[in-house]
């Protein structure tokens, strides 16, 4: 497993009881996960300390309770990035840290490549991805079918002071935006993607993991360049194993000079040998 090991601006304190205890720069978040099954609190003086917990509610929603009045968001670093960090109405902070380890992986291919990278961004969401590859030096093209997500993602480049690097922003479906790359004859040296395991387009496409990803991945596979650098993607699907997108990966990616992997990303407890698994990827990559 890879694990996202070097932040300074977040960490999980303790885990237990479907719930874990983060800190967000000078924040304190609890939030449930459904990985976390055992029940034993490693370290029960801790959670006294949360700013805020999201509560599941029994008819599927939630809701977030505030022990301390927050701002509506703050900002934390991972590195030379700067991410805007807002509590959403369904537990989510607009940031996945665990992404991290890719966000890695993909400035070093970005930085190590002689030539310039121009990146595709699916389901790009608040641009963790975004920044990071505008940060080594590529274009990007962002892509996401919601508004407010694409509002949030400019608001992280410009705070990581990257507002003049190459980046487009697209609102649209994502499988219709890919189509019509393939019409225009467009090309990519990277694609990310990071696909719901369900979700809507902006104009209510369906989209649903499992029947849909092996067509994206076809698709995106017309629009990468004569000498393409790499293909990300990042999955939280349940049940799906890493491998079964290293098989879509092998299937659909006819390059030759390639290798092909995939694996589990996770999070360390600090102070603790305990790891949160938080989604797995495949990639494919051109050979060094």
């Amino acid at each position: 497993m890879n694990l996202a090991n070097n932040w300074k601006d977040y960490e999980i304190l303790d885990m237990a009881n479907g719930e874990k205890l983060e800190r967000w720069g000078d924040i304190y978040l609890v939030r449930p996960d459904p990985q976390i099954i055992w029940k034993d609190k490693s370290y029960p003086e801790k959670w006294k300390y949360a700013h805020a917990i999201y509560n599941r509610s029994s008819s599927g929603g939630g809701g977030w309770n505030y022990n301390k009045k927050l701002p509506s968001a703050w900002k934390v670093k991972y590195k030379n990035l700067v991410f805007n960090i807002k509590p959403m109405g369904f537990k989510h902070t607009g940031l996945f840290p665990e992404q991290a380890v890719n966000w890695d992986w993909m400035i070093d291919k970005i930085k190590n490549e002689k030539s310039e990278v121009k990146v595709l961004n699916l389901f790009a969401y608040t641009g963790g991805a975004t920044v990071a590859c505008l940060s080594a030096g590529a274009s990007v093209c962002h892509v996401d079918s919601s508004k407010g997500m694409v509002s949030w993602a400019k608001e992280n480049v410009q705070s990581s002071g990257l507002e003049k690097k190459p980046v487009r922003f697209i609102i649209d479906d994502v499988m219709k935006f890919v189509q019509r790359e393939i019409r225009r004859g467009n090309t990519y040296d990277a694609i990310i993607m990071d696909p719901p395991s369900y979700g809507r387009g902006k104009n209510g496409e369906v989209w649903q993991f499992e029947n849909n990803i092996e067509d994206l991945v076809e698709l995106c596979s017309k629009i990468l360049s004569d000498n393409p650098l790499f293909f990300l993607i990042n999955s939280y699907t349940t049940g799906i194993s890493s491998k079964v997108l290293e098989n879509i990966l092998a299937l659909k990616i006819k390059v030759k000079s390639g290798v092909i992997s995939s694996g589990e990303i996770g999070l360390p407890m600090t102070n603790s040998n305990l790891i949160l698994p938080a989604g797995i990827y495949g990639r494919w990559e051109k050979k060094k």
